[in-house]
């Protein structure tokens, strides 16, 4: 890897990868899983084809990447962590890698506020942001404005959406019996403490802040701390508005943190920078970014219960497969996706035979 940086804007290797995520073109795909946890993404990419070697990319700065194809169709699952900075840096990166639609999933574990059993899934119409209100005074509570702001709600693609509830019904086992919730809004905080009205050793002023937002929400199902700005940045991006690669930038002094590339599969080949902005074609609509969410109660803000760890592998693996279901249902047409050569994704001659879909 050429370890120098150009651009500080939106900051690459000389070989074109991006600085957080480690990744260059051809080793994401369009359809795309994120979730928090490393261990989680090993999982879910245990249900991947044989054929091509999943690829397996994990950056210096944590996020873990593995492309590959389930039932033929190239994904993606990628952990990032936790809270609204790294899911910034998830799906900013991620948008200037990839040619096309970027269609995401975020899969992670929620606290419900409604009265449904841990290990229950939700698919939230929508999502609000709950953050802490910084110029509030939290030493002697002597301030006029309220402690947390909550902003106006932003939704989930509805074709998405409804591709993870119909997915979930379908391959849901029968040992499960929780519900599959939807059609309700999330809230997504900048804490997991605070602005989730957890009472800790800190003077949050957090009390009746639960209180205050399902009297304001009445559909409100969840708290989690990333889906908001996914949902967010999805809605916003417009490819007319996309950033045009910097040329010609000089490389700065400072080196790049080098990614580990599983050797099990090489990286990508292709070198040119996508164009995020690509149309695919005269009097065809431009690129977007589609989201939505499944969302797994781990624990129950009204009954106080917590999921039990064997629960845990039982909901994680039919969750798992329900979004990669979900994902490999979902059409895009073939000038609407990255090209496969080159790609980490691509059949090779040899492996033909061996990667007919399941």
């Amino acid at each position: 890897m050429k370890d120098r940086i150009v651009d500080a804007n939106f900051p690459r290797t000389l070989d074109q990868r991006v600085y957080h995520l480690g990744l260059r073109a051809g080793e994401v795909a369009n359809r795309i899983i994120t979730l928090g946890a490393p261990s989680r993404a090993h999982a879910i990419a245990s249900y991947l084809d044989p054929t091509p070697t999943p690829f397996t990319l994990t950056s210096e700065r944590g996020f873990t990447t593995i492309t590959g194809r389930y039932k033929g169709v190239p994904v993606s699952i990628v952990s990032i962590g936790m809270g609204h900075p790294n899911a910034d840096f998830f799906v900013r990166e991620v948008r200037e890698c990839l040619n096309g639609d970027m269609v995401v999933v975020r899969l992670g574990s929620c606290g419900g506020l409604i009265d449904v059993p841990v290990g229950s899934v939700v698919v939230p119409k929508g999502s609000i942001a709950v953050t802490r209100n910084y110029d509030f005074d939290f030493v002697n509570g002597q301030s006029d404005a309220q402690p947390y702001r909550t902003s106006k709600p932003v939704f989930a693609d509805s074709d998405v959406h409804d591709a993870l509830v119909y997915s979930l019904n379908r391959t849901r086992p029968p040992t499960i019996t929780t519900p599959i919730v939807h059609h309700t809004l999330n809230a997504s905080a900048d804490s997991f403490y605070s602005s989730q009205g957890r009472q800790t050793s800190f003077p949050d002023h957090n009390a009746d802040l639960i209180d205050r937002l399902m009297s304001a929400h009445a559909d409100l199902a969840t708290f989690e701390m990333e889906t908001f700005h996914i949902l967010h940045l999805a809605a916003c991006w417009r490819a007319a508005g996309a950033r045009e690669a910097a040329t010609g930038a000089p490389p700065l002094t400072r080196d790049a943190t080098a990614p580990s590339i599983s050797p099990a599969h090489p990286p990508s080949a292709q070198g040119a920078v996508p164009d995020p902005a690509a149309a695919g074609g005269p009097g065809r609509r431009p690129p977007r970014i589609r989201a939505a969410a499944a969302q797994m109660v781990f624990a129950s803000r009204t009954s106080q219960d917590f999921i039990a760890p064997e629960d845990v592998a039982r909901v994680e693996a039919w969750a798992g497969r329900a979004v990669l279901e979900a994902l490999a249902g979902l059409v895009i047409e073939r000038e609407r996706l990255h090209e496969e050569e080159g790609s980490v994704w691509e059949i090779r001659e040899g492996e033909k035979a061996e990667a007919a879909p399941r």
